[in-house]
């Protein structure tokens, strides 16, 4: 199959599922905790969510359980849930991605990363020489609407100061596919947490990064002009 080239100024990454493996723990904590009233929570249930913002898969899920829970309730059971995970997780990297940054900063893209995690766990979980590769940090305390919302992708544009058609997304969740696609971008997937048939709004699919590295050429465009200066 033929290397495909895509022209783009900047390439947004997720986080979690992307670039960190931290998956695993979060699916730990949401299980530990709904069990805990009487919830069976399913992997698919998690990994579905990943990106959207905590108090709202905990009021999703109880819904689709049939557990009523006030807001109160509700604020309580997400804030166990970020005891533990906190507890439990460890620094672990999705195969290639350090590498993969690493060369895109080398070849001057310009880097952003738009996660829902919080800023403070962003920062524990990704070793500052890792986060000072990405000239724009978007995480989940600086939206009011998280995934599938494109307020984090848009919020990343802007920040970027770059036309959408002039960046590209990397995914692995459907929530984070919508919230790119609703901001005009491209995306593409990997297949890291969930199956193909989970990812299907995106642009192409990769089993791995090693898969999009060998089957994708990345094209650094230059900045847009305008009789103005730069756009």
């Amino acid at each position: 199959m033929p290397r495909q080239s895509i022209s783009a100024q900047a390439i947004i990454f997720d986080m979690d599922g992307v670039i960190t493996n931290t998956m695993p723990d979060h699916f730990h904590s949401w299980k530990t905790v709904l069990k805990s009233i009487g919830i069976p929570v399913t992997y698919y249930d998690v990994y579905c969510r990943e990106g959207q913002q905590g108090i709202r898969s905990v009021k999703e899920i109880c819904v689709q359980y049939g557990k009523s829970v006030s807001k109160h309730q509700a604020h309580r059971i997400l804030r166990e849930k970020e005891i533990l995970f906190k507890k439990i997780v460890r620094s672990r990297f999705i195969t290639g991605a350090r590498t993969l940054v690493k060369k895109l900063h080398r070849d001057k893209f310009r880097l952003a990363l738009v996660t829902g995690t919080s800023r403070h766990e962003m920062e524990r979980i990704l070793p500052r020489p890792v986060r000072e590769l990405f000239e724009v940090v978007v995480t989940g305390n600086d939206v009011h609407h998280g995934k599938p919302h494109p307020e984090p992708y848009l919020k990343s544009l802007k920040k970027l100061n770059v036309q959408p058609a002039r960046a590209v997304v990397i995914e692995n969740a459907p929530f984070g596919i919508r919230s790119a696609k609703k901001a005009g971008l491209r995306c593409l997937a990997l297949e890291t947490s969930l199956p193909r048939k989970y990812l299907e709004g995106a642009d192409a699919i990769f089993a791995s990064i090693s898969e999009l590295e060998h089957r994708v050429r990345f094209h650094n465009i230059p900045p847009a002009v305008s009789s103005k200066g730069q756009l």
